[in-house]
């Protein structure tokens, strides 16, 4: 794909990640527009457009296909979808923008980057915690050495059942593993796999063990697991989307030869607790920006125009699809 002076945005599927995490961050970036907008439901899709400034909304997804002044399409539909639009996009010679988790299974994910690459067009996933200032000072404190060579990483997730996810489960695609891949596993966990991968490269080894425990929903509430990284690096993780809220948590934790790091992978702001011999106890509180997806889109925007280098590519985020499928494929 030849280079752009200016990215011209076709999103389809405006949900709610769309109001405030990404296209926002779209029209905000320099060198950066959305042109128009997709949804199945007219009405919903002329709110959004309104709403946000966007001067076209359609029903069609041929409208945005078919647009020559779009040179970019974003995916926020549900990830059972994410591959036959992106092969689409793909060969209409767009280059793709796709919402985590990439696709249902690593091997779709391995017919994305094929078509992308067939029609010599860019794939990213937005996985954009690579891009956000905490997490990018975590990876600095453990590339400097201040908790020395690292041994083990741990995840630990849990979280009640909401009401409204009880209530709404048919028609949460979170809940639905022929929408989403999985459960709630899928949606989060993704991250955080993710972002270990762009701390300390390639899993090379994972397993584990689930369950539906509470039987509120289709999918799986319960994940164990247990991964070794291409470094000899070793981790594990539980996740229990069933908890009483006195259980709650949210903590990666990071032991190395010389001290231990913790933090937390969501909410705002980042919390993150150091431990060491040498220096005793740290901590540091660090705000992520609003649009959350700012520096992501800003990055691909740059690499788009030719001057610069996206974290998160569609390689990238195949690795974490094939993960999870090694995960819960037992």
């Amino acid at each position: 794909m030849e280079k752009v002076n200016k990215v011209v945005w076709g999103i389809i599927g405006a949900g709610d990640v769309c109001e405030v995490k990404s296209a926002p961050a779209m029209y905000k970036t320099k060198f950066s527009e959305v042109k128009t907008v997709m949804r199945r439901n007219a009405e919903k899709a002329a709110d959004y457009a309104k709403r946000h400034g966007i001067s076209n909304w359609t029903t069609n997804l041929d409208e945005i296909l078919n647009d020559d002044e779009i040179n970019a399409v974003y995916i926020a539909t549900p990830p059972s979808t994410h591959a036959e639009l992106t092969i689409k996009a793909a060969n209409a010679g767009k280059a793709v923008y796709v919402e985590k988790p990439m696709a249902n299974t690593f091997l779709e994910c391995l017919s994305m980057i094929d078509a992308c690459e067939k029609a010599n067009v860019p794939l990213f996933v937005a996985y954009y915690r690579r891009t956000l200032r905490g997490f990018i000072k975590v990876k600095e404190i453990i590339e400097q050495g201040k908790i020395g060579e690292i041994r083990f990483v741990n995840i630990e997730m849990n979280q009640p059942l909401q009401p409204d996810i009880i209530a709404n489960s048919e028609t949460n695609w979170r809940v639905n593993p022929e929408m989403s891949g999985g459960g709630y596993f899928h949606d989060l966990a993704s991250h955080q796999l993710d972002y270990l991968d762009f701390l300390f490269g390639k899993i090379v080894q994972a397993k584990g063990v689930s369950a539906n425990q509470a039987g509120k929903y289709i999918a799986d509430d319960i994940v164990s697991a247990s991964f070794k990284f291409e470094n000899d690096i070793i981790g594990s993780g539980n996740w229990c989307f069933s908890a009483n809220p006195v259980s709650e948590k949210d903590v990666i934790k990071i032991i190395g030869s010389k001290g231990e790091l913790s933090f937390n992978s969501f909410g705002n702001p980042m919390i993150i607790s150091i431990n060491t011999f040498k220096y005793g106890h740290e901590e540091l509180s660090i705000k992520h920006s609003q649009p959350i997806q700012k520096h992501l889109i800003h990055l691909i925007v740059d690499e788009l125009r030719g001057e610069g280098v996206s974290p998160s590519s569609g390689v990238s985020g195949a690795r974490t699809s094939w993960v999870m499928d090694q995960i819960t494929n037992f």
